[in-house]
């Protein structure tokens, strides 16, 4: 069968929602053994229990990724009993804000958990990765390619991203590890709809409708497309790609304009 990820161990971080749990629920349904590093355990264990129901194997860990010591202390715990085969760096956070409309603590909050975070997972999981190689996927985004009004923010922290893929992949190609980047546009989860609900909420079908035809294609992407394209990433079928990020972008950065 191709894409499958039978007896590969997956880590994936904000995996108990949005983006996150459609990759998680993907790869568990490919055969992978998959453990959701969630801050809210209960939102992990919610997703655990689907992949679980469905006949997959999952299990949640409780961790703030942007704590090293909490991260180091997960893995350690998974590679005591398992080696970890894929890293999911998907965890993050937002922020909507030009220059001066971001202070220095809304600057300290996104870059904790959008680039300390992805360094964290590196840091804890590469080590173990050396003996046997494995994947690692970051979570970037179209804004940290291309400009996107008041995400100054945002788009540094996935700008940072793109730049640890490169270097993470140049760094350990001698130990048969890849790592790739994915960078999506608008997608439709669950915070596209509470940003509606929260900001229009006397028009968010409006707003929605809006928001979808900013991409050339004239819809959002849904979760389960980029987990597609991140199962691919992390199946043997890929074996021949590293240092690389992939746009799923409904034509955005090269159709725009």
């Amino acid at each position: 069968m191709k894409f499958s990820l039978k007896d590969k161990v997956a880590m994936i971080t904000g995996g108990g929602s949005g983006i996150g749990k459609a990759i998680s629920k993907t790869l568990a349904a490919q055969g992978a053994h998959v453990h959701i590093i969630e801050l809210d355990l209960a939102q992990a264990q919610h997703t655990v229990n689907e992949i679980n129901q469905a006949g997959g194997k999952a299990q949640g860990h409780q961790c703030d990724v942007s704590q090293q010591d909490q991260f180091v202390k997960v893995v350690d715990q998974i590679v005591a009993s398992q080696s970890i085969d894929i890293l999911i760096n998907n965890a993050g956070i937002a922020h909507v804000g030009n220059v001066e409309g971001t202070t220095e603590a809304d600057l300290d909050r996104v870059y904790q958990v959008n680039i300390k975070g992805v360094y964290n997972g590196i840091f804890a999981t590469i080590n173990h990765m050396k003996a046997k190689g494995g994947v690692i996927l970051n979570m970037a985004s179209i804004a940290g390619s291309v400009a996107v009004a008041d995400r100054f923010a945002y788009s540094m922290t996935k700008g940072a991203a793109l730049a640890m893929t490169y270097s993470v992949a140049k760094d350990y190609l001698e130990y048969g590890i890849r790592c790739n980047s994915i960078s999506p546009a608008r997608i439709h989860t669950p915070f596209v709809d509470g940003f509606l609900k929260k900001n229009y909420p006397n028009n968010v079908d409006e707003m929605f409708q809006k928001l979808s035809k900013t991409q050339p294609i004239g819809r959002m992407g849904s979760p389960e497309e980029v987990a597609n394209l991140a199962l691919y990433l992390c199946s043997d079928e890929a074996s021949f790609i590293t240092g690389t990020d992939f746009p799923i972008d409904g034509g955005f950065i090269k159709l725009n304009g």
